[in-house]
Parts: C-alpha cells; structure tokens; sequence
C-alpha cells in the first residue's frame, strides 16, 4: 500500500496545489501552527481547570487514583474500565505516576499523537491536488482532529483511542515492510479487537503476507495479557465478549450498528437477525469499496472506509473510537466545483458539534439526532460516491459559473473583487446544514447575550422617554385596544407565534428552486441582518414592555408574568426575553418584503409581499412585545444587511429570463467540460454572456488534468 514513490515529498491538501516554500505558503502555514497552537493551549486548559473527580474518568477507572492499585482479576469489576487487558498490561507501568503527573503526561502525550496522525494522513493525500487556496495539509488536519469530538473526549476521558488510528495509518500508509505492517495493525487490534477488519482488507488488497502478521501479532498480545492478566482476561473475553456488557450498549454514547437496535427498542431473536444482515450487508459493501479505493491509490480514503465498517459492526464503539469519519474527508464526492464542498462540510459539522446543534429537538427526528455518527460512519462507507482517480472531474471539477461585475453607482464597489456572484444553484444539503447550524449558533449567542434585569429594565425606561420625546409612546394604547377586541387579540397572538420562521423559510426555499440567481443574495443579507441584531442583543439588553411592571402592558401571548421572581418563570429557560433590541421579528418581516419587492414579476405579488411587515409591526406593537424604536432597530439592520452585500460583492445579480432557453455554449479549444443541462450546475437562469465568460475563462486555464501515476498510494502486490 505504501509502495509508491513521492516526488520531493511535499505536503498538499486535497484540492490545492502542491505547497511550496514560498513566502506566501509559509506565512499560511505559521498562522495555521499558531491555530493548532492556540487549540492546543485551550483544551490542555480546559481540562487541567476541571476538578479532579471531572477529567480523566477512564483514565482513573485503570490507574486507581489514589494510590491503591486494582487487585487483579477486579479490573472490570464495576464495570469503568472498558479497555482491552492488552492495554491495561502496556500501561501498567504508568500506576507509579501521581494524579497529576499521569495526567498532565497523559495529556502532552495525546497531543502528540493526535499531531502524528495529522503529519501521516496529509503526507497520504492522493495527488494531483489543486485549488486557488494554497492550505498546508498537516496543520489543518491538526486543527480538525483537535477540534473533533473523538479527539476532545479522548482528552476528557484519559482514553487511548489515538493511538490504534496512528498505528493502522503507519502501516497501510507509511511502513513497506509486510511483516512491519501487520505487526502495527495486530497492535492496533489488541488496544481495539474491531480493527481486526483490517486483516480482512489486508487479504483482499493482495497483502496477504501481512494480514497473516496482523493475526498473528492480535492472537499473541492477546495470549500475553491473559498470562499475565488470566482473570481479567477471562472476564473481558468470556464474561463481557470484546467489551460488550461494559457500560450500557444503548446508551448514545455507543455509536454501532448494536447500539442502534437497542435504541429502537428492538430485542430477541429479530433483533439478532436484523443486527446480523445489516452488519453483513455494511462489512460487504463496505469493504468492497475500501479494496476499491486502495486499488485506485487512494489509501488514506480506503483506510478511513474500513475503519468505518469497524465501528459500525463492532458491538460497542465509543465516541472517542470514531475518528475514522473525520479521515473520509480525503475522498472527493461531487463532480461540480459547488458539489466538491459537501461531504467536506457534513464531515466536519457532524464531528465537531454536539447532535443538538444539527437537528431540531423533535422526536420524530430523535432517531436519526442520536444515531448521527453512525450514518454519517456508515453512509461514509457505503452510500458516498466518491470519485475515481481516473475520473475527469477527480482533479478538475466542472466549474462554477459567476456572473459579470455589475455596475455600482459607488466608487470602489464591491469592496471584495474575488467575491463574484454564483448563479447556479447551491447544494441543498450543504444549504439546509448551514441554515440550522447557523440558526443553533445564533440562538446560543442570543442565551448567552441576556443582561440583568435591571440593566434591561433601565434600557427600557431609555426607550420609552425617547419615545414619549419622539410622540412615538403608542404601544400602551395599542396594547389595551387590542386586548378589548377578541379577534384581534386572537389574530395578532397567533401571528406573532406562527410567521416569525415561517415566512422567511418559504421566501429562501422560493428562491432556491424559482431564483438562484437572487438566493445567494437574499441569503447572504439576512444572514448579515442577523448578526448585526445579535452585536445589538449583546450591547443593549432591552425589557419589552410587557416586562415593565410599572407601565401596565399586558402580556397577550404569554399571560400574565410573576414579576417578583427574576427569571419571570420558566418562559427564560428556553429564550433571551431581554433581545428586543432590534426586533427581529420585524427585521425578518422586512427583509421578506423588500426580496418579494424587487423580484416578484407581478404587481400583486408585490403588495403581498409588503403586507408581511405591516401585520408583524402590528403583532410586536400589539402584543406588548416590543417598542416601536425596536421595529426601527429591526429595518436598520436589515438595510445595514443588504448595503454590506452591496458593498462587498456589487449588486445583484439581472438575468434575462429566456436566457434558460438560450443553446448552451460549445467549449472552447483545449477547455474542460461545460455543464451539462440537469446536471445541477446550470439550474438557475444564466445569461449567454456569463457562460460565454465562463467558457473562455476556462480556455484560458486549457488542458485536461494531468496523469496522476505519483503521490497515491497503490496496494502493492501481494
């Protein structure tokens, strides 16, 4: 697998040109170090300000902190400890340490590995790689390995769950020797029994020498610990067979393929037959693809693939233990330079953010929320397309088409010149990812963003003497009046609860499939709205008048508030109350009706729009839940949203709507291939100049991709 020869031994990452020593390459790569350096001082910190009964739980359950060692044959007595014997015989030699030596040891120790895995998997990237952005491979892995939740519960828990991915990633990666390679994955198996799949591989590449080596290293480590360990070998191999009973399977923690039946609800003998085809059905796909993959040279892809397989089929698999999903981000899936960006981006969002970030808190989405290491492990191994080496879009994807600069009215716009305005349509996972992440960081940040109360009252009185100075003070009027008629309490209420997501949702999910010309700009100005009213939250905590005690407002939505308790009851739980400044309720209102103002075609259509913001003003006003200075903070972050658009990439993009119907432009002499009609690079309406542009600019470029015969790493005969 490892016997290939690499040209200079430079480092690349997937999609960029090879680095050189450049002064601009080495200024990226030292900012990228003082990153990784930055992670590294901020989790070494984070975990040594933990109490000592907080950290290094695993850890403490093998060493017996406190001085008193575990007798033998009580190593898996309550059930703490769920490493292999073999690892607890490695380490045996680390009891002597202190707590806090052990830990700190520990620590600098797994730093260092996670960096070695990091140097290993970019020095494996398959070649040509090529991009406009030249990134140094190895601090950038670095970086998403620190940041990953494997590697941080690794560093919680005190786990070893490093060191047998380092070790796999030598052999199949590094080591040309077969009986060295099958000595390291053996290795790799006793710390991890599930990693045996490896010796499979092995086989089926061709590497028989080594698979036999990976046995039989696995077989005699194993014999070594139950020697010296003969009852707690017992237990671990015969009571709890490979780990199985240690801990509870279903808990989430558990990320197999077991622990998702057990979560169904499953049990019994079908519960056992449905576990054993579905295990049967991913080893069998999965491997065949990972054989695939290595035949192709891209090793590091064909590893992470298998290790996929490992933990999906083993019967329990922790999440420190899935760090083979972070390593598929080496394949390249998507054959359009949008489409190239996300399985990158799943990747990552689903390894460094908790699952409630990801998916909304709905049941009928719990399965898939408390399972989402495990698809995202099994997809990775069965489902994703990822592109042979042979492909034409491997190294060269199909190109994204922009449009021309338009023209501005002011001088120096857009500000950002390489920002050019895409016309086609983006990818809808990466889209609806991107949304909810965005929303769960914005709502966090509006949690963490609430003031005093005191400190918010005060505001309050702020805004209402301005109001009065202003003549503006007609929320208490409003309020009452509304709470007198019936029908109008009832309309209002219901509007203020129910067309806040929901308008805005159905305007972008409208351009999406009507506009996406227009949607990256629409998207981009709420999205910049949006912060700007977050930086508003933060600075300016604001009560709304229904929590002003002394004005008389009544609540209509919410009833009537307890305002001697200081939190108003269990309604701050789950909101910031004290975000009313700018109402985004009225800035999101607005922003739907200025998108539906400029592109509706119609008249009609236009006026809908309009009425939009004029019923939420009404409902803000009238249910006491906001001032109207906020409905003005609202509009102003929402024009602050579209000038910053303006400013930075120019206006929007103005198509002609027959330009869809137009023949597509043939490639010019020596370009590379040009979108083909439904192959979701040309979905939105493209102008004959645009594709004309597009056309040439990728003349310009010429040459099919060059031959990619150095840099893979190609199974070696067996």
């Amino acid at each position: 697998m490892a016997d290939v020869k690499r040209e200079g031994g430079g480092l690349a990452t997937a999609g960029a040109a090879p680095v050189d020593g450049g002064g601009g390459a080495g200024t990226a790569r030292l900012l990228l170090w003082l990153v990784v350096t930055a992670l590294g001082v901020r989790q070494l910190v984070a975990l040594l300000r933990l109490p000592p009964g907080e950290r290094f739980l695993d850890l403490e359950a093998w060493a017996a902190f406190g001085g008193v060692p575990r007798p033998s044959g009580e190593l898996y007595a309550d059930g703490g400890y769920s490493g292999t014997p073999f690892a607890a015989l490695v380490l045996t030699p680390l009891k002597r340490a202190g707590e806090q030596g052990l830990g700190l040891g520990w620590t600098f120790g797994t730093l260092l590995l996670v960096v070695a895995v990091g140097v290993v998997a970019a020095r494996a990237l398959p070649r040509p790689a090529q991009g406009r952005t030249v990134l140094p491979a190895v601090p950038v892995a670095v970086a998403l390995l620190l940041l990953s939740l494997p590697v941080r519960n690794t560093f919680f828990l005190g786990q070893t769950s490093v060191l047998p991915v380092l070790l796999v990633l030598l052999g199949c990666c590094v080591t040309r020797d077969a009986r060295a390679r099958g000595a390291l994955i053996g290795v790799a198996a006793a710390f991890q029994p599930a990693l045996l799949l490896f010796a499979v591989f092995l086989w089926c590449t061709g590497h028989r020498r080594a698979a036999g080596w990976t046995a039989g290293v696995f077989g005699a480590a194993a014999a070594l610990a139950w020697a010296v360990l003969p009852e707690d070998s017992a237990a671990y191999w015969l009571r709890h067979p490979a780990g199985l009973g240690l801990g509870d399977p279903a808990e989430v923690a558990n990320q197999s393929l077991y622990g998702l039946v057990l979560r169904l609800g499953l049990s019994g003998p079908v519960a056992l037959l449905v576990l054993l085809a579905v295990a049967a059905v991913v080893c069998h796909v999965g491997l065949r693809r990972a054989v695939r993959y290595a035949e192709d040279g891209q090793t590091l892809l064909a590893v992470a693939l298998t290790g996929c397989v490992a933990v999906a089929v083993a019967p329990v698999s922790w999440q420190h233990q899935l760090l083979w999903v972070l390593l598929t981000v080496a394949g390249r899936a998507g054959r359009g330079a949008s489409d190239r960006y996300v399985w990158p981006v799943a990747v990552v969002l689903v390894m460094t953010l908790p699952a409630r970030m990801l998916l909304p808190n709905m049941e009928l989405l719990s399965p898939v929320r408390d399972n989402i290491l495990l698809l995202t492990a099994v997809a990775a191994a069965c489902c994703v397309p990822f592109l042979r080496r042979a492909e034409r879009e491997f190294a060269r994807p199909r190109p994204t088409v922009h449009a021309p600069p338009g023209a501005s009215r002011l001088r120096g716009v857009p500000l950002l010149p390489f920002w050019r305005r895409v016309l086609t349509r983006p990818n809808l996972l990466l889209e609806l990812l991107l949304i909810r992440v965005g929303y769960s960081a914005y709502s966090q940040v509006r949690m963490a963003a609430a003031g005093s109360r005191a400190t918010a009252e005060a505001h309050g009185e702020q805004i209402h003497a301005i109001e009065r100075f202003l003549l503006l003070d007609i929320e208490h009027r409003v309020n009452h009046a509304v709470v007198r008629t019936g029908w109008l309490e009832g309309f209002l209420n219901f509007y203020y609860t129910s067309f806040h997501f929901v308008v805005p949702l159905t305007v972008l999910g409208v351009l999406y499939v009507r506009r996406p010309d227009a949607y990256r700009w629409a998207r981009t100005a709420l999205g910049f709205a949006t912060l700007l009213a977050l930086l508003g939250f933060w600075l300016y905590p604001l009560a709304p008048p229904r929590l002003m005690p002394a004005l008389g407002f009544i609540d209509t939505v919410h009833g009537v508030q307890d305002f001697s308790r200081p939190d108003y009851g269990s309604l701050t739980a789950f909101t910031n109350q004290y975000a009313a400044m700018p109402s985004l309720h009225f800035g999101w209102s607005l922003w739907c009706g200025v998108v539906v103002v400029a592109l509706a075609p119609k008249l009609w259509m236009r006026l809908l729009g309009l009425l939009h913001p004029l019923f939420t003003v009404c409902a803000i006003v009238g249910t006491a839940n906001h001032w109207v200075l906020d409905a003005v903070g609202g509009a102003m972050v929402v024009a602050a949203g579209f000038g910053l658009v303006h400013v930075l990439a120019g206006p929007r993009p103005r198509v002609r709507t027959g330009a869809m119907r137009e023949p597509a432009p043939q490639p010019a002499p020596g370009a590379g291939p040009v979108p083909e009609a439904g192959s979701g690079q040309e979905t939105g309406p493209v102008p004959e100049a645009v594709r004309d542009g597009a056309t040439r600019a990728k003349g310009a470029g010429g040459g099919e991709p060059e031959a990619e015969g150095e840099g893979g790493r190609v199974p070696s005969p067996g």
